[in-house]
C-alpha cells in the first residue's frame, strides 16, 4: 500500500511495509506540474495482463508491485486490494502511469484533482 502526502507543489507516494520489497521503491516524488490526470480504477487491476515485469513481483490475486513495461511505456504498480486502486497519469516522468493502492482512494482522487485544478 501506498501513503500519499500532497505538500506545496509535490506529491509524495510512500512505500509502506514489505511493499518496499516487492515494489523496489521506498518512495516516489512527482512534481504536480507533471501529473496529467488522476482517477479511480479498480478494474484495470482487475485484468489478467500488464505487460512485462522489468522488477517486482505479480502473484495472481494477490499483489502487482514493481516496474512493468506496458504499451512501450514504464508503469510503477503496488496493488493488492483492486477495489483501492488509483491510477495517476504522468508527463516528464520514469514512469507513464502510476497504479497504486491507497487507504481511501475516493477521498484522495478529490484531493488531488483540487490540488491539479489550481496549478
Amino acid at each position: 500500500m501506498i501513503n500519499p502526502t500532497i505538500k506545496d507543489d509535490l506529491l509524495h507516494l510512500e512505500v509502506e511495509g514489505s511493499d518496499k520489497l516487492w515494489s523496489l521503491k521506498g518512495h516516489l516524488d512527482i512534481p504536480l506540474v507533471h501529473i496529467k490526470g488522476v482517477r479511480l480504477d479498480s478494474n484495470i487491476a482487475k485484468e489478467q495482463y500488464h505487460g512485462i515485469k522489468l522488477g517486482g513481483a505479480r502473484i495472481p490475486n494477490v499483489i502487482k508491485a514493481g516496474t512493468f513495461f506496458e504499451d512501450g511505456t514504464k508503469v510503477f504498480w503496488d496493488v493488492h486490494k483492486p477495489e483501492l486502486a488509483v491510477a495517476i497519469e504522468l508527463n516528464d516522468e520514469k514512469y507513464s502511469e502510476l497504479i497504486i493502492e491507497v487507504s481511501q482512494p475516493e477521498q484522495f482522487v478529490l484531493e488531488l484533482s483540487e490540488k491539479l485544478k489550481s496549478i
